[in-house]
């Protein structure tokens, strides 16, 4: 048998967090001859007892396990940090153990007991990093793409690679490769075929305006968006908008310090001015502790009540702004 491996996986970038599990994955399919059992646990919604019992017990069908601990910065009792710890000391045989989280790091109970190799942040993507991602997934694709539709790409898009690869694919399916990609054309079938998103959810709530931010919200739980996926592109949001007051403190930034952070388009950054005098530091790190509570809510009390909670989120994170 081979010995257990923890990992922590920190850090905002989720497409490159998920790339690293897939890696993971192949490498235990080729080491074992077949898939590894595979089971995630969010925090808040199972117990640590349950968590640690269940790793504990091996699998019965498979040679291999792989799980996952997620929203991991949520630990924080003591008792369940030393339950955790104490297995992450001694894992199961043939058991891989992540931690997920967005955050950068841990309570130092789970972190001690890693290697320094078995930690590994995520970071985002620099302005100058996801134009070079950009232009280099048109160029594999055999498209041709200019510097103002990767800017517009940039601006409707998620900060990170997941989203890029999945809404640069839909854009391809309307282009054709003897054109060279421009910002009539990003705008034209990114904007028209998602006429509402999480980002103008976003933007409606900047503006304190309840009532359209509830008809968005509708209109993309019609749609069938998830509401976990629509929570996390809020929580971005909010870190972007803590980034956002941070770095307009002491003045105006200059368009470099914006892009910096990845406010590259003017456009964008109106969202972040007309949410900063709203919420402040304390509102934006009130939001996203509220938003990760809805997240877990949600998860736990399945897809029944999300609705309902989704209307109550709104209320709520309308309410924190000053």
């Amino acid at each position: 048998m081979a010995k257990g491996n923890c990992l922590l996986f920190l850090g905002p970038e989720f497409g490159e967090k998920q790339d690293a599990i897939e890696l993971i994955r192949k490498n235990l399919q080729k080491q074992y001859g077949a898939p590894p059992e595979e089971g995630s646990f969010y925090v808040g919604e199972t117990a640590v007892n349950e968590m640690v019992s269940v790793l504990r017990n091996g699998s019965l069908f498979f040679d291999a396990q792989l799980f996952f601990i997620k929203n991991a910065e949520l630990l924080k009792k003591k008792d369940d940090l030393e339950l955790l710890g104490s297995y992450m000391a001694a894992p199961q045989e043939d058991t891989t153990l992540i931690l997920i989280s967005d955050n950068t790091s841990l309570d130092k109970a789970l972190e001690k007991v890693v290697s320094k190799e078995g930690k590994r942040i995520f970071w985002e993507l620099f302005e100058n990093k996801k134009t070079e991602w950009v232009a280099n997934f048109f160029r594999r694709e055999g498209y041709r793409i200019n510097s103002e539709g990767i800017e517009a790409i940039l601006e409707l898009v998620e900060n990170n690679t997941d989203s890029l690869r999945r809404e640069c694919s839909r854009l391809m399916l309307f282009l054709g490769k003897d054109e060279v990609v421009g910002e009539t054309e990003v705008e034209k079938w990114l904007s028209h075929t998602r006429e509402e998103s999480a980002f103008t959810l976003f933007s409606r709530i900047a503006e304190g305006d309840l009532s359209r931010s509830a008809e968005i919200l509708h209109t993309l739980l019609a749609a069938k968006e998830t509401p976990t996926a629509i929570l996390g592109v809020m929580a971005w949001c909010f870190r972007k908008l803590r980034d956002y007051i941070a770095l307009t403190a002491n003045g105006a930034p200059n368009d470099f310090e914006f892009r910096k952070i990845g406010l590259a388009s003017t456009r964008v950054r109106k969202d972040y001015a007309a949410a900063g005098p709203r919420y402040g530091t304390i509102g934006a790190d009130a939001c996203l502790a509220l938003t990760a509570d809805f997240d877990m809510r949600i998860r736990s009390t399945g897809s029944g009540f999300a609705e309902v909670l989704m209307d109550l989120y709104l209320c709520k994170i309308t309410g924190l702004a000053n």
